[in-house]
C-alpha cells in the first residue's frame, strides 16, 4: 500500500467532497417542519390579460399605477380604454365592445345593463366636482383668491357669467361629469340665491342639456385643452385636479356632491337629457364583470377592493368608501366576495 503523503490526502478529500456534493444534489430536500416548501416552480404562472373599460376620469390612475402594480402583484395582463361612462354603457350594449371589467362613475351606468351582461356592482370610491383653472389666464388672480379664500366663493359664479372667459366642459348627455357641472351649479344658484337665469348664463345656453355648445369638449381633451391655455376654467373631478397638477377650487359640500350626508340637498338639482331625469347625487365609483367572469377579471376585481388597491385611489385624491354591493350579491366570484368580507 502506498504511503498516505500529504498529495494523496488531498485527492482523497477532493474525491470526497465531489461525491457528497453529487449525492445532495439527487435527493428531495424536505421542508421543515410546519413549512410549505418552495411553491415557485410548483404553481402555475397566471395566464391570460384582463380587458377594463373605465371612465375617463380614471384613465391617468389605471394606466400609470393601478394597471401596472396589478400586472407585477397578479401576473395577469392589462389592457384598458377610457371613455364617458354613458358611452362604454352603449357600447357594451350593442356589442360594439367585450370588456371583462367596467369601471363607471355612478351605478345609473351600470343598472340598463342588467341582467344581460352583469347582475352586481360594488360602490367602493367617491370623488366630487371641482372647478380648475389656467394659471396663465387673465382671471388667474380672481380664481386663485376665490380658490384661498380670500374672496368669497359666491363671487366664483359670477366671474363664471362673464363675456369672453372660456369655460370647458363634458357632454352632459354622455358623461356623468358633464351633468355633475351643471347640477353643481344649479345647487349654487339655490344655496347663493342667485338670480334665476345665473346657470343659463354661464352655461350660455338655456338648453343645458345640448352637446353642441362650444363649451362642450370630450372628457379626455377636456384637461389637456385647459392646460394648453385655450380655457381659462373647466369642470374636473378632484382626482384629476390631483393627478394633473391642476390649479383648483375646491367647493363647498352642499354643493360639490361629494357628501352622503348632503344627499337630499343634491336631489334638488335635476337635468332633464331627452326622456330620462338625473337628480343630484354624491358622485361614487362602481366596478362590475361584463359576461363570465374569467380568472383575470376576477383577479382585477378582487386587487381594485384589496388595501392595495384602494389606497392607489386615496392617494391620488379619492375618497376610499367601505365597499358596498348592489344587485345579485350570489353572483359575484367567491374571490371577490372574500375580499369585502362575505
Amino acid at each position: 500500500m502506498s504511503p498516505l503523503t500529504s498529495r494523496n490526502v488531498a485527492l482523497l478529500g477532493a474525491a470526497f467532497l465531489a461525491l457528497s456534493l453529487a449525492a445532495g444534489c439527487s435527493s428531495t430536500s424536505t421542508p421543515a417542519a410546519g413549512g410549505t416548501g418552495s411553491t415557485t416552480s410548483s404553481s402555475p404562472k397566471p395566464t391570460g390579460s384582463v380587458s377594463v373599460a373605465y371612465a375617463s376620469s380614471l384613465q391617468n390612475l389605471n394606466e400609470k399605477i393601478a394597471g401596472p402594480a396589478f400586472k407585477t402583484a397578479e401576473g395577469y395582463g392589462y389592457t384598458g380604454q377610457g371613455n364617458t361612462s354613458g358611452a362604454l354603457e352603449s357600447e357594451i350594449a350593442a356589442g360594439e365592445i367585450t370588456p371583462n371589467v367596467f369601471e363607471a362613475v355612478g351605478g345609473d351606468n351600470i343598472t340598463p345593463l342588467e341582467p344581460k351582461f352583469t347582475k352586481w356592482y360594488v360602490q367602493y370610491a367617491g370623488t366630487q366636482i371641482v372647478l380648475a383653472y389656467n394659471p396663465n389666464s387673465k382671471y388667474a388672480s380672481q380664481f386663485k383668491a376665490i380658490a384661498d379664500g380670500t374672496t368669497p366663493m359666491k363671487n366664483l359664479f359670477t366671474l363664471l357669467e362673464t363675456s369672453g372667459l372660456k369655460l370647458g366642459r363634458t357632454d352632459p348627455k354622455t358623461d356623468p361629469q358633464g351633468r355633475d357641472f351643471i347640477e353643481m351649479l344649479e345647487l349654487a344658484q339655490m344655496y347663493y340665491n342667485l338670480p334665476s337665469d345665473t346657470v343659463a348664463k354661464i352655461l350660455g345656453t338655456s338648453d343645458f342639456a345640448s352637446s353642441t355648445s362650444s363649451q362642450v369638449f370630450a372628457e379626455s381633451s377636456l384637461d389637456a385643452t385647459l392646460q394648453s391655455g385655450q380655457l381659462d376654467a373647466a369642470s374636473a373631478f378632484i382626482n384629476q385636479a390631483v393627478q394633473l397638477h391642476l390649479d383648483y377650487i375646491k367647493l363647498p359640500d352642499l354643493i360639490n356632491l361629494s357628501s352622503a350626508a348632503d344627499a337630499a340637498q343634491y336631489k334638488k338639482a335635476a337635468l332633464t337629457v331627452g326622456s330620462k331625469t338625473y337628480h343630484g347625487s354624491p358622485q361614487v365609483i362602481d366596478i362590475t364583470i361584463i359576461g363570465t367572469p374569467t380568472p383575470a377579471a376576477t383577479a382585477f376585481v378582487k386587487y381594485t377592493l384589496s388595501q392595495a388597491g384602494l389606497a392607489q385611489y386615496s392617494q391620488v385624491g379619492f375618497a376610499v368608501l367601505t365597499p358596498k354591493v348592489f344587485g345579485d350579491a350570489s353572483s359575484i366570484p367567491s374571490a371577490v366576495s372574500a375580499e369585502l368580507g362575505s
